[in-house]
């Protein structure tokens, strides 16, 4: 450790207790410098003294300097080791004021132990003790970390007063803590006396050629130092060439002016700006021709920051900072900043920033709807005015349908038209334009490229399409135009056309790029609107063919319907009515999840199926277990294609009228249950057990609902489109249905359907909805005939008779004997091969409608006889004479019915087979 004690240090350089004055300390620094001025002086003239005094004193010096040593460190060491451990040393150091209690010790034992001094001071460095008192209470720089440590030190090292040992020794509290710490220091000269005394003359003389050359040398490294500002000349030549190159360098000019107003320092770039003549430094800022505000700002006292003034063509943001407010002499720092180019830049980022935004923009607000029109017009608002102030879009008609682009591309009709109010100006909407071909439009759909006019007042081929409307468009401002044709996978869908008036910068070739794009996304979502307008266009054929046209006629029902699809397209929603014997009608509303061909397709096979099943007069919970297992079939074979995995989710609600009666039965399969109108008003949503939607049944046996409905009662039917949505839950809307069916017994099924859409239907309908409306009739009792038959074969003909006195009653003589014919055969196979109790009903309604049931379940077989049968003819003419016939099962036995037109005449019957026929009933009187 190397240790300074004899001066006072200020800053941690060369003493720990010495304390020299800066200047002089940054003298001495530059004296052993090799790099400085006054240390290369300094080390010659030490070098020519030492050779002069080093043959001398060389021997002397050897043969006592390792004695005096040894004996310096002993007596140091022994003197700092005894004042340590002295019990009055810890006492005064825990003691109020370790200084009055340390000091006289420390002066008693060094004047005792004749060392050089004795220094106490705690383990922050502040000094308790020291043989200068001005030095007490100021902190030792330097390192005394092992004795901290509890360790004692000794070191060897040079001093202001010649070679000198220095010990530190810590002071420890009866803890074992650190609480002080004693130095003692003793000098070589004072223990080797001897040997000065025999080289006073040698060491006078060395000791004064060194202090002549030192002071000599400081007083000209302090000269030095004021004038390089403590630089050596390897540090300025840097300086130098480095101020010279970053000076020159940068992009910014840089000026110093002095404070009388004189150019001291330009840069080549402030010379440039400001048009500087040559030999500009060192003369008044006035004489150089600038401008006076310029020439003002350069001398102001004043701080500017970027200000922005006019030199010449330029822009210029100056700042001016003045000198003697950071330790300067009087005078300004100025630079100079060209903003004319980064206005430039920054407009031209500024500008790529837009067009960024713009086609952000563009991909998400077109094509958010699958309208081709709708697209266009979607194009047209998001470029203007932000890229055009007009903007116009034309499609080929075979787009605007949905179809495939074909045909002559320069003929097409206007879709768009954004950014002008005057209708006289452009083609309006819907015109179809055919365009010359040396217009931008025709040039530009023929080479498949965008074609820029950046002065239409100087091109005459545009105007050849139309010189009165160019004429208008001139007027009206328009100087420049962009075509851009609309491809889509390689196929020509329009046209864009971008248009800008004179308030605007006309197109420029940078433009070109942005129109294409934006034309390219644009053509994208045409494309996609087209194809799903097709698809839709398709579908919407599809289902329409599906669906019934026109119901047909019945009596016992007045039936409205309504069918909308979704905006989304065409679903699987259906609704049907299917007249079924005996005055009565089924009523039918289905959903086949999805949308589309499939759903419509499919929604095609089950209505179909629900026609074959009714015709077999099935029970509404027999015929839904049929339409289960079928659309069970239909799921297996999608899953076969490949193409999914099923329709999974079709539902449907099958109900039968009897107008008879008034009765209802109904089943549902997954399907939402009608709504009841009653004459009175009051509105009934009924709970029809809901068994599983079809294809997921699995066998399950299926419930039905039963009840009777006064005649002008309204049942309504309805798919879950109505009343459900993303935007509303199924509650909400069974609510809104039920409000608006109130107080409606008195509107027709019509005005119903009218009154139900409007309330109850959303805004924009997720889903397709379908409607029916069904108000009951009931068949005039006076229209009803019924008669008991016993079980024997005299019973016939009584039966028979009263059968014709009913028809004569009718006004039915015209179809009697046919009639006849048939109840004949009827009758006679129930007695024969059926059970009790047999009945005959007739019901006059549209047809005659001859009905005779027994308790048999057993169905009667048509066959065609022999000719050598004897039997074996009666169903095969009640087949023939009849306009429809057929079997059905209630719940207990069997009706075999028969419907015979009461406008259609009498059948040609061979007279003999007549006769011979019913010859075998004896008519008695009845």
């Amino acid at each position: 450790m190397t240790q300074s004690l004899g001066r006072p240090a200020a800053r941690q350089e060369g003493t720990v207790f010495g304390e020299p004055r800066p200047s002089w300390g940054q003298s001495l620094r530059s004296l052993v410098s090799v790099h400085s001025v006054a240390g290369q002086v300094f080390l010659l003239q030490l070098t020519l003294t030492v050779l002069l005094v080093v043959a001398a004193g060389a021997a002397l010096v050897l043969q006592t300097r390792d004695a005096s040593m040894r004996e310096a460190r002993q007596t140091s060491a022994a003197t700092a080791e005894a004042f340590a451990h002295s019990p009055g040393t810890l006492s005064a150091i825990k003691s109020a004021d370790p200084s009055a209690a340390l000091q006289p010790s420390a002066e008693a034992v060094r004047k005792a132990a004749g060392v050089d001094y004795v220094v106490t001071f705690s383990t922050a460095g502040i000094r308790w003790s020291h043989p200068d008192r001005s030095l007490i209470g100021k902190r030792v720089i330097g390192s005394f970390a092992p004795a901290l440590a509890g360790h004692p030190m000794t070191s060897t090292f040079n001093t202001s007063v010649g070679p000198a040992v220095n010990t530190t020794v810590p002071v420890i509290d009866t803890d074992g803590s650190v609480v002080g710490l004693v130095s003692v220091g003793i000098t070589v000269e004072n223990i080797n006396a001897g040997v000065s005394d025999r080289l006073p003359l040698l060491l006078g003389s060395a000791a004064g050629a060194l202090l002549v050359v030192t002071a000599g040398s400081v007083l000209v490294s302090r000269r030095v130092r004021r004038q390089t500002h403590g630089l050596d000349p390897a540090e300025l030549s840097r300086m130098y060439e480095h101020h010279d190159a970053v000076l020159h360098a940068v992009k910014e000019g840089v000026l110093i002016t002095s404070g009388d107003g004189r150019l001291l320092l330009a840069n080549d770039e402030a010379k440039r700006l400001l048009g500087l003549p040559p030999g500009a430094e060192g003369r008044s800022i006035a004489d150089l021709g600038l401008a006076p505000h310029m020439a003002e700002l350069l001398v102001t006292e004043q701080v500017v920051t970027d200000e922005v003034h006019r030199a010449g063509d330029r822009l210029l943001a100056v700042n001016v900072r003045p000198t003697a407010l950071y330790g300067g002499p009087a005078g300004n720092a100025v630079t100079l900043r060209d903003s004319t180019e980064l206005r430039a830049l920054a407009g031209k980022a500024q500008s790529a920033r837009e067009r960024l935004q713009l086609l952000y923009d563009a991909g998400v607000r077109i094509g958010t709807t699958l309208d081709v029109i709708h697209t266009a017009e979607e194009l047209a608002d998001v470029t203007v005015p932000r890229f055009a102030d007009v903007v116009t879009v034309e499609l080929l008609d075979g787009v605007i349908r949905g179809g495939e682009p074909s045909g002559d591309t320069t003929v097409m009709r206007r879709a768009a038209v954004r950014g002008i109010s005057r209708k006289d100006v452009f083609y309006p909407v819907g015109e179809l334009i055919r365009y010359a071909p040396a217009t931008p439009m025709a040039l530009s759909m023929s080479d498949g490229r965008a074609v820029l006019e950046g002065d239409l007042r100087a091109v005459d081929g545009w105007r050849t399409q139309d010189p009165e409307r160019a004429r208008r468009i001139l007027e009206h401002g328009v100087r420049s135009v962009i075509s851009v044709p609309l491809r889509a996978r390689g196929v020509v869908l329009g046209l864009a056309d971008f248009w800008r008036t004179e308030s605007t910068a006309p197109f420029e070739p940078d433009d070109l790029s942005t129109a294409e794009e934006l034309a390219a996304r644009a053509a994208v979502a045409i494309d996609n609107a087209r194809r799903f307008t097709r698809e839709h266009a398709m579908a919407v054929t599809l289902q329409r063919s599906l669906l019934p046209g026109a119901l047909p006629e019945q009596s016992a029902l007045e039936v409205a319907h309504r069918y909308l699809p979704a905006e989304a397209g065409v679903g699987g929603d259906w609704f049907d009515l299917i007249p079924l014997p005996g005055a009565r009608v089924a009523l039918v509303v289905g959903d086949v999840v999805g949308h589309g061909v499939r759903a419509a397709a499919t929604m095609g096979q089950l209505r179909t199926a629900v026609h074959n099943f009714s015709s077999l007069d099935l029970t509404p919970d027999e015929l839904l277990s049929h339409l289960d297992e079928q659309v069970a079939r239909i799921d297996a074979d999608v899953a076969r294609e490949g193409d999914g995995a099923g329709i999974v989710g079709a539902t449907c609600l099958y109900a039968i009228y009897d107008a008879v009666i008034g009765h209802v039965t109904m089943a549902s399969s997954g399907h939402p249950g009608p709504a009841v109108v009653r004459p009175d008003g009051t509105v009934t949503l009924l709970d029809v057990p809901v068994s599983p939607p079809l294809g997921l049944g699995d066998g399950m046996p299926m419930e039905t609902l039963e009840l009777l409905l006064p005649e002008g009662s309204q049942l309504v039917l309805y798919t879950d489109g109505l009343i459900e949505g993303r935007h509303r839950d199924f509650d909400t809307g069974i609510e809104l249905l039920r409000a608006a069916l109130s107080n409606g017994a008195n509107r027709t099924p019509q005005e119903t359907c009218t009154h139900v859409l409007d309330a109850v239907m959303p805004e924009r309908p997720d889903d397709d909805v379908a409607l029916m409306v069904a108000r009951t009739r009931l068949l005039d009792p006076s229209r009803v005939a019924e008669w008991d038959v016993p079980c024997d074969p005299a019973a016939v003909a009584p039966v028979r008779s009263a059968c014709l006195r009913q028809l004569d009653d009718w006004g039915l003589d015209e179809i009697a004997f046919t009639t006849e014919l048939i109840l004949s055969e009827l009758i006679t196979n129930a007695i024969r091969y059926g059970t009790q109790p047999i009945k005959v009903r007739m019901l006059y309604d549209r047809t005659l409608i001859c009905e005779i049931s027994d308790g048999s379940s057993t169905a009667p077989h048509l066959r065609r006889a022999a000719t050598t049968d004897e039997g074996g003819r009666g169903l095969f003419l009640v087949a023939h004479y009849a306009e429809r016939w057929g079997t059905r099962y209630p719940p207990r036995g069997k009706v075999i019915w028969a419907e015979l037109s009461p406008y259609g005449g009498e059948h040609d019957l061979a007279p003999d087979l007549g006769d011979d026929f019913l010859e075998q009933w004896v008519e008695p009187d009845i």
